[in-house]
């Protein structure tokens, strides 16, 4: 089976979780099925920047990305053909759209745009919006992360029967204490740490995060606040931080192995988002058995599992929650070991061979029906 994939997100300024995602999810199709797979992009003079490259061959279209999009949205042109010929499934692996003429899969990441708009741009939401209409009319399978993405699509009209739920997984090998000590000395990391991972952008909740951590340190804990991920929108992180950073580390984007082994070296990751379609770091977290404090009632308690060992659960917009629980956590070495075992083995059950599966089942499923 030859299938044609979207891969201009892993152009976009902020790629973000959705071109790891769809990253991730090629690496595991390419390791775990004969599928000839082809990435298809706008026009672009130099590749996709580290480590967003496509581990699939790649071809563009003659067009930018902004008037792709247009075209692909609004005119239903150029088909994907014009890239890399006839193939028997397409897979809009963001919320682009294109033009498929044939069976076509959509992976929808999440739906948060709808019930926050003010958290996104008139364009953005422009397009959303327009992904969302297409994807109901066309989308021969739609694909979730998570079944609480999928039930978000279900609420927003499209059919349960063509939604299949495939969760993401990682395969990142854990970080040796050769490299969590390198990376604590490179960043000069000498105390405990709280661990944050994420682009800042208002869903992710940094600022409940970082009230959070500070009562813990006026408490007198030693545990100091680590942020990593790169600045996205609408959210000042200079203005959300103050004055006063003692025992605060902002290092911007890190690299894949030098961000395994901060997790691993962290006492915890806090990641109480507001909405989330999977919560990768939450996973990635506990692949190098760390324990997490995450959101009830999003997808990333789905991650963590229903009896929560492998974390905590709190309401996201409780900072009191939010900071009892890292207390929890970090004041008590008992139940930080016994929930960093219970993280490895929840994270062990998201494997990439199981994602492959999955999309793979998407993809016969969706050339067995008609295309639309």
């Amino acid at each position: 089976m030859r299938v044609a994939v979207t891969v201009e997100q892993c152009w976009h300024r902020v790629p973000g979780g959705t071109a790891s995602a769809t990253i991730s999810t090629l690496e595991a199709l390419v390791a775990h099925t004969d599928l000839r797979i082809e990435g298809v992009s706008a026009y672009h003079r130099h590749p996709a920047p580290p480590p967003f490259v496509p581990p699939v061959p790649v071809s563009s279209l003659p067009l930018p990305r902004t008037v792709l999009y247009e075209a692909w949205h609004w005119l239903r042109l150029p088909p994907l053909r014009w890239a890399v010929g006839e193939v028997d499934v397409a897979w809009a692996s963001g919320m682009v759209i294109p033009p498929a003429g044939v069976p076509l899969v959509v992976t929808v990441h999440d739906l948060d745009w709808v019930a926050n708009p003010q958290a996104f741009t008139r364009r953005g939401l422009r397009l959303f919006r327009r992904s969302l209409a297409l994807t109901i009319r066309d989308a021969a399978v739609v694909v979730c992360p998570s079944r609480a993405t999928a039930d978000d699509c279900v609420r927003h009209g499209i059919s349960a029967r063509r939604i299949e739920v495939v969760p993401w997984s990682v395969e990142v090998p854990v970080a040796s204490d050769d490299e969590v000590e390198s990376v604590r000395q490179r960043h000069r990391l000498r105390a405990p740490y709280v661990l944050w991972v994420g682009t800042v952008e208002p869903r992710k909740n940094l600022s409940a995060v970082v009230r959070a951590w500070r009562r813990l340190h006026d408490a007198g804990s030693a545990a100091e606040l680590v942020l990593v991920g790169p600045q996205g929108w609408s959210e000042d992180l200079d203005r959300l931080l103050g004055a006063d950073r003692a025992g605060i580390h902002v290092l911007g984007f890190v690299g894949a192995r030098e961000l395994a082994a901060l997790y691993r070296g962290a006492e915890v990751l806090c990641y109480p988002s507001r909405a989330e379609g999977f919560g990768l770091p939450v996973l990635e977290a506990m692949a190098q058995g760390t324990p997490v404090v995450t959101s009830t009632g999003t997808a990333t308690a789905e991650v963590v599992g229903e009896d929560a060992e492998a974390g905590l659960l709190v309401d996201p917009g409780d900072v009191t929650a939010i900071a009892r629980a890292l207390d929890a956590i970090t004041s008590d070495t008992n139940m930080r070991n016994t929930m960093s075992q219970a993280a490895s083995a929840r994270a062990s059950v998201f494997s990439p061979a199981a994602t492959a599966a999955g999309m793979s089942a998407a993809f016969v499923t969706a050339a067995e029906r008609p295309t639309r």
